[in-house]
């Protein structure tokens, strides 16, 4: 009898451990939501699954029986509409506010939205009361206004749109220079040997290369002039190239011609959403400008001849035009639209003009140097670049004259050692974004524009 109650107990005590190991199998096992993005979401891939999604709150709908909310985490200009039960409500989900919403995917019923989350909790992360918050649900702001909130204005559509296409931007400009994939390496790598960024400028990347003939960096760069206007910004971002055994313009034009087209066909196909945003509410009509930029081959015009354009208009200028005279943003935009209102090259600006680096024609009387700038629409001045003077008597007498032979013996070495013929140009970042989104101000394009306080423009 002992025997049988020790084997009843025994038997018990198993079946009872049994289950416990199965009851937290069965909750280890259980299913946790995945956590999409919003731009995953809508895109439909996980209907029927529960999922978690996180992000802002754009707008609040309350009924009687349910409660409408669309979500916003930055990763598409598409919000996610969430419906839940009125029971779910709370005081706390207002316009602005963070929330982390579980539920499942469901097909829409409407036509403007393919998906939408079926609520089960939704939890505010983070508060946001709507009658301090500078940007109104019901409002379409400005991008003169919402440049007065430097630190929420990514919270905004137009803002949120222009930060992704930044950031296709610069990826595109990475992919022309720097192709990936081994179906690219061997056919259509622009360097044939592997790149080199830094954070340094034009000169420093000179001494690149001396040792790889085609090289480029992407990074910030400062102003050294105080230039305040729509057009300047005291930091930015510049893309500077090099390239080796060249003599000729054309080989930099090329390269500046083929990068634009590259990075602005990525931008187009990649961005579509966020650049139609820009085309429809922000610069209505200038998508009819970018594609006319596309079509039609980059002409190329000289200085003198650009000179002699600008003489002949009947345009009233404000500075003067004679040869001799520095290119200002006036003459530079009426040359773009004389030109057809799509991107020209300007070549062989005057000697005088030009740094101590850019190569000299040598062409009498008018001395010239073998420089390039890239005129665009809306903005003028794009891109500048030259070839570097690569012989070393007229590059020594030039520093000679202007008293920076020493500062710039290490550049002369460059030339001393195995120098070639080489050039190279610079492309602003910021004025690029401006030129394919129609954005007038060059603040409206950088997260965090850098320029003094007594600049109000």
């Amino acid at each position: 009898m002992f025997r049988a109650a020790v084997k009843t107990l025994s038997v018990a005590t198993t079946t009872s451990v049994s289950r416990g190991i199965l009851l937290s199998i069965r909750h280890y096992c259980k299913k946790t939501p995945a956590k999409l993005r919003v731009s995953e979401a809508v895109s439909g891939a996980d209907l029927g699954a529960k999922v978690k999604v996180q992000g802002w709150v754009r707008s609040v709908r309350a009924q009687k029986a349910n409660l409408f909310l669309h979500v916003n985490d930055g990763s598409s200009l598409l919000s996610l509409q969430v419906v839940a039960s009125s029971e779910l409500n709370d005081p706390l989900l207002t316009f602005g506010s963070a929330v982390e919403v579980t539920g499942t995917l469901r097909k829409s019923p409407h036509q403007n939205q393919p998906v939408e989350l079926e609520a089960q909790q939704i939890h505010v992360v983070g508060e946001c009361n709507p009658v301090d918050f500078p940007f109104k649900i019901k409002e379409r702001h400005g991008l003169e206004y919402i440049r007065q909130f430097p630190h929420l204005r990514c919270r905004t559509n137009a803002f949120s749109s222009l930060l992704r296409i930044r950031s296709e931007a610069a990826t595109a400009v990475h992919s022309y220079f720097k192709p990936s994939g081994p179906q690219n390496e061997e056919e259509e790598n622009f360097f044939s040997v592997p790149a080199f960024l830094t954070v340094s400028g034009q000169l420093h990347l000179e001494v690149m290369s001396g040792a790889f003939s085609r090289v480029y960096t992407f990074g910030p760069t400062f102003r050294a002039e105080n230039s305040q206007s729509r057009r300047h910004l005291a930091e930015f971002y510049m893309v500077e190239a090099e390239v080796s055994f060249t003599q000729s313009l054309e080989d930099l034009t090329k390269v500046m011609e083929d990068m634009f087209r590259s990075a602005t066909e990525h931008v187009l196909a990649h961005c579509a959403e966020d650049v139609d945003l820009f085309h429809k509410h922000v610069t209505p009509g200038h998508r009819v400008t970018v594609e006319a930029m596309l079509k039609k081959r980059f002409p190329a015009i000289t200085y003198s001849e650009a000179i002699d354009i600008l003489n002949r208009s009947s345009e009233k200028f404000a500075f003067p035009t004679d040869w001799g005279c520095d290119l200002q943003t006036e003459h530079e935009k009426y040359l773009v639209k004389h030109c057809g209102n799509i991107p020209v090259f300007v070549t062989d600006y005057p000697y005088d003009l030009k740094p101590f680096y850019a190569r000299d024609n040598q062409d009498h009387p008018e001395h010239t140097a073998a420089a390039v700038d890239l005129l665009v629409p809306g903005v003028g001045e794009l891109c500048g670049g030259s070839l570097r003077e690569e012989r070393l008597d007229l590059l020594r007498a030039r520093l000679e004259e202007a008293g920076l032979e020493d500062t710039y013996s290490w550049y002369l070495d460059l030339r001393r050692f195995g120098s070639v013929p080489h050039g190279g140009f610079g492309l602003g970042f910021e004025r690029y974004l401006q030129c394919i989104l129609g954005v007038d101000n060059i603040k409206d394009v950088i997260p965090f524009p850098r320029f003094s306080h007594s600049c109000l423009l």
